[in-house]
């Protein structure tokens, strides 16, 4: 990168991400935007996936631009990228079916591009079906907080039919009006640098990733760092997979021969030479091992009696790990467990995979759209490793919620439901007091444990017996009523005592 910065600010093509229930239309919108507005031979030199599209429309004035799609996991991706600082989409479009309404992860969508302070679109799709009911979908997302312009907010939407492309123009000028307002800007005469958005390990080309260009513009025989990998800049595509010299603002390319699979969401900048790229992705090693130092230092010393759950990750590309990560974060997990991710990566599960897990206790690797090594399941096998396979987010995430309460040991819970204060002392025999009490808070029942306090410190344990109230034996009593008791105890009780009422449980 050349110390020398030019400031020749231009308007750049807004970046849009689709979010919202997985039912509900993002593919089908997605694919209808790009068939519709790609030139038809070009669109049918898409031979693969590169993650995100180019399309062109004209806005209200006649003038042709361009809109930059992202092809993500959805929400959960948008939401860990976000997590990381990084500004993956200008702008987000909400989808929701005019047939379902809102549902919860139209809600969660919502959520992501709230915290992100994402402006975005409401998309009502499917008016084309039998059931619609696009005045009750309106009603559905008022009630939900999401004020749609002209119903008492200010959000913009379009009614679209994404099979039919009913709507479809609306929502595109809509787009470029929300772009405008934002006036999304960049310099192409800057050194290029923008975000990872996918990374995947390609049999025949090596390591690939696919990259947005948020800023400057990026020429064949440069050098792109994103985090610890670096890759020369010698076969680049465009997202019909068309080999390029250049690429500048708010493009997707694909870089191939990457040093090593960089993770999505990493930033990216590019350099004129092999040397600086090579000095920035020291430092930023150097920098990353000078944090994990730091958190091992400050590590809970207590380590011993937390449980760990090892987890190894594959998928097919790697931008589905951020989403399973995200679906992961949602598990509510004891305070006594830790889950490591011990690996992740893409690709098959594989025999590595099964030696790094090391035969741990409680060990799991999950696999997302991959198949595993026969070697590699004979070996966990034997070793008591849980491999697990799956092609739906949401059902990995039940499943290994499923699988971390399994592994979670049971501890005992201690739960005080009465504080009493002794107020009289009638008989006693060897292991038994019979006291008259009053319950200052709480309710006291029959075969309660309980803890003596004598001056705030406990000084004997005992077990509830009896309880009598208004002279008749009973099984509980509650504050703030007095009654006469019969504990079990070796200890002495004295009267101003307390007694707190205790039951233990293994949760």
């Amino acid at each position: 990168m050349t110390e020398e910065t030019s400031n020749k600010s231009i308007q750049r093509a807004p970046i849009v991400v689709i979010m919202g229930h997985i039912d509900h239309g993002k593919s089908t919108l997605l694919d209808y935007i790009r068939k519709s507005n790609v030139v038809e031979t070009e669109a049918g030199g898409i031979t693969q996936h590169i993650s995100s599209y180019e399309v062109t429309h004209q806005d209200e004035s006649g003038q042709s631009r361009k809109i930059t799609f992202l092809d993500t996991p959805g929400h959960e991706a948008f939401s860990q990228m976000r997590s990381r600082g990084a500004g993956v989409a200008d702008i987000a479009i909400l989808i929701v079916s005019a047939e379902d309404g809102v549902k919860a992860q139209t809600l969660e969508a919502f959520s992501s591009i709230k915290e992100a302070g994402c402006p975005f679109i409401v998309a009502i799709n499917k008016i084309d079906k039998p059931g619609a009911d696009i005045n009750k979908t309106k009603t559905s997302l008022i009630e939900h907080e999401i004020y749609l312009e002209g119903l008492g907010g200010d959000i913009p939407y379009a009614e679209i039919s994404a099979k039919t492309g009913e709507g479809i123009n609306d929502l595109l000028d809509l787009l470029l009006l929300a772009a405008d307002v934002e006036e999304l800007s960049g310099d192409p005469d800057a050194p290029a640098e923008g975000l990872v958005i996918e990374s995947n390990v390609d049999m025949k080309k090596g390591v690939t990733a696919t990259l947005i260009i948020t800023n400057g513009t990026l020429r064949s025989g440069e050098f792109v760092v994103a985090g610890e990998s670096t890759a020369p800049v010698r076969i680049m595509e465009n997202f019909l997979g068309q080999k390029i010299e250049e690429a500048t603002l708010s493009s997707p390319i694909r870089i191939v021969g990457f040093s090593n699979v960089p993770e999505v969401g990493t930033t990216f900048v590019a350099f004129t030479n092999k040397r600086d790229a090579e000095k920035a992705m020291r430092q930023y090693a150097e920098m990353k091992k000078q944090k994990q130092t730091a958190k091992h230092d400050s590590s809970d010393e207590e380590d011993e009696e937390i449980t760990c759950i090892p987890i190894i990750i594959k998928t097919d590309v790697l931008g589905t790990i951020d989403a399973i990560k995200h679906e992961m974060a949602k598990i509510d997990i004891p305070e006594h467990v830790e889950v490591r991710i011990v690996a992740e990566g893409a690709g098959s599960i594989s025999e590595n995979d099964v030696k790094t897990a090391g035969g741990k206790h409680n060990s799991i690797i999950l696999g997302f759209n991959v198949g595993v090594d026969a070697v590699a399941k004979d070996l966990a096998e034997r070793a008591g490793i849980e491999i697990r396979t799956f092609s739906i987010i949401y059902e990995l995430a039940e499943w290994l919620k499923t699988a971390i309460q399994n592994r979670t040991p049971k501890r005992e819970t201690v739960e005080v439901h009465a504080r009493i204060k002794i107020l009289k002392l009638f008989n006693k025999t060897k292991n038994r007091q019979v006291f008259g009490g009053r319950i200052e808070e709480g309710t006291i029942s029959v075969g309660n444990l309980a803890r003596i306090l004598h001056t705030n410190e406990v000084v004997g344990n005992g077990k509830i017996t009896n309880l009598q109230s208004t002279k008749a034996q009973v099984k509980e009593v509650s504050s703030p009523n007095e009654f006469g008791g019969e504990l079990e105890t070796e200890s002495e009780l004295h009267p101003g005592d307390y007694i707190e009422a205790y039951t233990v449980e293994m949760k």
